[in-house]
């Protein structure tokens, strides 16, 4: 794949791209509606997506931190960082007028404007630019859809994952190449709306330590049409070895984390999202295995695997690559 150079960037970039971009990264205290933003990292780009500069904060999120094994800020760290609207006109002022681009840019999207929200305010920024999407509009030949792969894959280090600073030094590095490549082909960018939270209303309850509230029993969405899982079916899931690409995950009841953002990480993950368990069912997940869901109850009768949502959380950290 060639890239475009800097001699040629301005005789053949495309008119209708972005004038610039803010990538961003932040780091949470988990991946429920009212979990925190406990850091945030812009790094500004032009429209070749050339660094402009660069911005870092904590934030205190007036709760427990989360997963500290991942984030590494503990309550003493952030007990004296400042609340989010202490940040939120700066912030503001890295995102206005620039697409945000970001690795699952639906999830980072989500935890910046409920912030706002809860600031009542709202954050400038009217469209979003997901690099997994682009990286699969670009056909790129990545195991798996991590940040690490596409880092790798463009050559960029990384030095400390899961620092929100570094996450975004690493995907700004490996987005310029990307947008570049896409430039050079005329790649229309996976550009999606960003539509702010207009009001929010806080959970009744301080959330405890390892419970997330997002999920509100008999609410409704409407099902999501998904693309065909690419990998081939690997069979079961067993306890001592990673999940695979292609295995198929089902979800019965309650979950903690918002069921779509799950399920999109689960696709993201290359695994298949199964709307019932049958004998090819590779796993089930649920809080409640004790349950007599018609889920629970094939699993019991076909002898599934099934996980609680922690322990699927971690597993969807490591999933490894389809057989080539």
């Amino acid at each position: 794949m060639t890239v475009l150079d800097d001699r040629t960037t301005a005789a053949m970039w495309p008119a209708a791209y972005p004038q610039g971009y803010a990538v961003v990264d932040v780091e949470t205290t988990g991946l429920a509606r009212d979990d925190r933003i406990v850091s945030a990292a812009v790094y500004r780009l032009d429209a070749q997506g050339n660094v402009e500069d660069h911005w870092y904060t904590l934030v205190n999120p007036e709760r427990d931190p989360g997963p500290v094994w991942i984030h590494g800020l503990t309550s003493d760290v952030l007990e004296g960082a400042p609340l989010f609207p202490e940040i939120a006109a700066e912030f503001a002022a890295r995102l206005d007028g620039r697409v945000l681009v970001a690795h699952n840019a639906m999830f980072d999207w989500q935890m910046i404007a409920r912030e706002y929200a809860r600031a009542e305010s709202a954050a400038p920024v009217r469209q979003r630019l997901c690099t997994i999407a682009l990286a699969k509009e670009l056909s790129l030949p990545l195991p798996n859809h991590k940040l690490e792969s596409l880092a790798a894959h463009f050559g960029v280090v990384q030095q400390r994952a899961h620092n929100a600073l570094d996450d975004a030094r690493v995907l700004a590095e490996a987005f310029r190449p990307s947008l570049h490549a896409a430039a050079e082909r005329n790649v229309r960018l996976p550009l999606l709306e960003c539509r702010p939270l207009t009001e929010w209303a806080s959970a009744p309850t301080q959330p405890r330590i390892g419970h997330q509230s997002s999920y509100r029993a008999g609410s409704w969405r409407p099902s999501r049409k998904r693309p065909p899982c690419p990998y081939p079916n690997p069979g079961r899931y067993e306890s001592d070895k990673p999940l695979k690409q292609g295995m198929r995950v089902a979800f019965s009841g309650d979950t903690s984390v918002d069921r779509e953002l799950l399920e999109d990480r689960t696709v993201e993950a290359g695994l298949h999202v199964a709307g019932s368990v049958s004998r090819l069912t590779s796993l089930l997940v649920t809080n409640d295995p004790d349950s007599a869901t018609s889920k629970t109850l094939k699993a019991r009768s076909f002898g599934t695997p099934v996980v609680d949502e922690a322990a699927y959380t971690q597993l969807l950290r490591d999933v490894s690559p389809a057989d080539g």
